[in-house]
């Protein structure tokens, strides 16, 4: 089941890429490295970190050839029909409910601690889209006041705490993508945001 929802997020990361890169008018090229480094750039992070190495998509290429399989059919299909691209935002929410779950699950695998288990489900949700929008130019959504790490944050801790209870994998699994998701859409809906740092000293 893990291995099919990673295969997903892929995906659905692929796409979400390959429109950003399209927005910013790239050409084939732009777009399949902009949809890879999306799809697969946290998880990348995550086995490097981890030591899990050769990484993820070095002993499955499947994971690269979904995302150029992706890439090159909404580079197609993308310059003929509308695209919603606030619909975008609802498509990388749905991912990065999925790879927080694959970077807990990961990092629990390499007998990593609680802490460690969380911060590997953030960077395998954030860390792709982080390298997206600094290739196409943008400061990176995670870092912006949008609530989108502290959503997979409350998704990793109610994984990690379902499985302390021993609950059912695939409950621990729908309730982790749940909370994840709720927090992100209602971020999206309702324009919620944390607070930003206001300085009010003088200027050097």
């Amino acid at each position: 089941m893990l291995y099919w929802l990673d295969l997903f997020g892929t995906v659905v990361f692929a796409i979400s890429g390959s429109l950003i890169a399209g927005r910013c008018r790239m050409d084939l090229f732009g777009v399949l490295v902009v949809a890879l480094a999306t799809a697969i750039g946290g998880g990348t992070f995550r086995d490097l970190i981890l030591g899990a190495t050769p990484v993820f998509w070095v002993r499955d290429p499947l994971y690269i050839q979904s995302g150029v399989i992706t890439a090159i059919i909404v580079f197609w299909s993308a310059r003929r029909i509308q695209v919603d691209l606030y619909g975008l935002k609802y498509a990388d929410a749905l991912g990065l409910a999925v790879f927080t779950i694959i970077g807990c699950q990961k990092a629990l695998d390499y007998g990593a601690g609680v802490t460690i288990a969380i911060m590997m489900g953030i960077m395998t949700g954030v860390m792709g889209g982080m390298v997206r929008d600094i290739l196409c130019g943008q400061v990176p959504m995670v870092l912006r006041r949008e609530i989108y790490a502290a959503a997979s944050m409350m998704g990793a801790a109610a994984y990690l705490g379902l499985l302390s209870l021993e609950a059912p994998l695939a409950l621990a699994m729908l309730v982790s993508a749940l909370v994840t998701l709720t927090i992100r859409v209602l971020a999206i809906r309702k324009n919620l945001s944390l607070p930003t740092f206001r300085f009010t000293g003088k200027k050097p």
